[in-house]
């Protein structure tokens, strides 16, 4: 069981993603809807994962991603978006992302990369 921070600007993507986790074992330890309040909440919660939206108001999730990574370098982070562009895999992987979840989610693929950071 891991404790999660779910991270999507759109709340029924943060429900779909969290309610499947919940119902897998782990607990979701809190939500954020904008990069900023994902670096808070990581900073403030310290979850096992976190699943993080690229595409997000106030700041994006790689900001975000090298933010939480500057603070914690440890941190096992899921990127999750719709964008099927290359590059913004590249550039998360690059940046510390330990996996790739593309929008719209599989529940079985959100599960498989979850159990993956874990191992």
């Amino acid at each position: 069981m891991a404790r999660v921070l779910v991270v999507d600007d759109a709340m029924f993507i943060r429900h779909i993603i969290g309610d499947l986790l919940k119902q897998h074992g782990h607990e979701v330890v809190g939500e954020a809807a904008n990069g900023q309040e994902a670096v808070d909440r990581y900073r403030e919660l310290k979850p096992d994962v976190t699943t993080l939206d690229i595409t997000m108001p106030e700041k994006d999730g790689i900001t975000a991603l090298r933010e939480i990574l500057q603070g914690d370098p440890s941190a096992k982070v899921i990127m999750c978006s719709a964008l099927k562009e290359k590059p913004k895999v590249l550039e998360a992987l690059q940046a510390g992302a330990r996996d790739y979840i593309l929008k719209p989610v599989k529940p079985e693929r959100v599960l498989e990369a979850v159990e993956k950071v874990l191992l």
